[in-house]
């Protein structure tokens, strides 16, 4: 049985029900959905090169990486979210990354229905996270602002995640939408 008393665990995401993440399937990961690996990650090839020697999780700067299901290197954006800062690819000796000259990944946000704006409650704290503006608010008039997204800017970073007091934003596969 899986041990699940020494895992870092968020008090939003231990009252979501994800204590029970670590007793999933290796093809899940402990959001309850397909990983999201490190940025770069050479997703053809990942889960057979990966020795999964978690070098990457330790040398995460803002920690969102995590040992996920399997013992392989995944994203947890509840965590805080990705500066790209490069030192996961640098710290891999076995090749598990594409060259950094390249767009890290294709990930992009996804409001989900449980947004407090979309249910009619004022909230921005995803749009005050977000350096690169891509979540705007729209004044209506007589009434709550509207939320827009510049999906085209959205670098998949992850700053808006964990800041959502209902945890209705999260970061997916950019061809999950369409």
């Amino acid at each position: 049985m899986t041990n699940i008393s020494n895992q870092s665990l968020p008090r939003r995401s231990f009252l979501q029900g994800h204590f029970l993440d670590s007793l999933k399937s290796e093809k899940v990961s402990q959001q309850g959905h397909e990983p999201i690996r490190p940025p770069w990650a050479n997703l053809a090839n990942f889960l057979e090169k990966c020795t999964a020697c978690h070098r990457c999780i330790e040398t995460c700067e803002t920690q969102i990486l995590i040992k996920g299901a399997g013992g392989y290197p995944e994203v947890n954006f509840n965590h805080g979210e990705c500066t790209f800062c490069e030192k996961c690819v640098q710290s891999c000796e076995v090749g598990v990354f594409r060259e950094t000259s390249e767009e890290a990944w294709t990930h992009k946000i996804n409001v989900q229905p449980s947004c407090l704006l979309k249910r009619g409650t004022e909230c921005r704290s995803c749009g005050d996270s977000c350096e690169m503006r891509v979540i705007r608010f729209r004044p209506s008039l007589g009434g709550i602002a509207e939320m827009t997204l510049n999906l085209e800017s959205c670098t998949g970073c992850g700053a808006c995640v964990s800041v959502c007091p209902t945890g209705a934003i999260q970061i997916q596969q950019a061809n999950q939408y369409e």
